[in-house]
């Protein structure tokens, strides 16, 4: 298990470059059965990070860039009448992927933020009176611009809480920045990347991640920061 894991982190690293711990936590995130946010500045790696934990996971990927005038629709699909049939045939939006990016979540209204409650929540969503369950496993990787840049609604206290993890990427260092410049463009590295994990195993890694101990020392010191 601890030999697939490295290999996960290793491929992802050969893309994401100078970012180990971030890397780290991204994927502790999911194997929790979490939801992540990264907030940081546009172009600092965000949207990379999210489709390689999805092509080494070996998830379904949908990206879904959030803007003023999405609709909570546009994310979970709509019922559209199928005059050969003549009845209503749903079509799921973007949401019934394995691995969903919510890029700029910020950037769309709070109307459309909260189409996402109930999914991250729940893991299903209900649509025109129908509750439809989403894939298993299931994880949303959200990304947000500064609150101070121009153009973004903050996400309410209900949207943050559900998330398990908010990182920022930061800048990279000035090695791994060199690294970029002389390199292949990432975008072109990423579809080189083969699945490390199926779904089988990433299920069992999953079912393991309950039983971890944590000691009565470290839960009292987490309980200490928090007040």
């Amino acid at each position: 298990m601890r030999t697939q894991l490295e290999s996960c982190l290793a491929a992802v690293n050969q893309v994401l470059l100078g970012k180990d711990r971030q890397v780290r936590l991204a994927l502790a995130c999911l194997l929790a059965r979490g939801h992540l946010l990264l907030e940081d500045l546009p172009g600092m790696g965000k949207t990379t990070l999210s489709h390689a934990l999805a092509r080494v996971l070996g998830l379904s990927y949908k990206r879904i860039q959030f803007t003023p005038d999405l609709l909570p629709g546009d994310i979970l699909g709509t019922s559209v009448f199928n005059r050969e049939t003549g009845q209503f045939t749903f079509h799921p939006g973007p949401i019934f992927a394995e691995l969903v990016l919510a890029d700029e979540i910020n950037r769309a209204t709070p109307k459309s933020q909260s189409a996402l409650l109930e999914a991250m929540e729940e893991r299903q969503v209900t649509i025109e009176g129908a509750t439809r369950p989403l894939p298993e496993p299931f994880f949303v990787i959200a990304t947000q611009n500064p609150v101070s840049q121009g153009g973004t609604f903050a996400l309410p206290e209900s949207q943050l809480d559900r998330f398990l993890m908010r990182v920022s990427l930061g800048y990279p260092a000035r090695a791994a920045e060199k690294a970029l410049l002389l390199g292949e463009a990432r975008r072109d590295l990423l579809p080189r990347l083969e699945p490390v994990l199926d779904h089988a195993a990433l299920a069992r890694i999953q079912a393991e991640v309950p039983g971890i101990h944590a000691s009565e020392a470290v839960i009292d010191y987490v309980l200490r920061l928090v007040e």
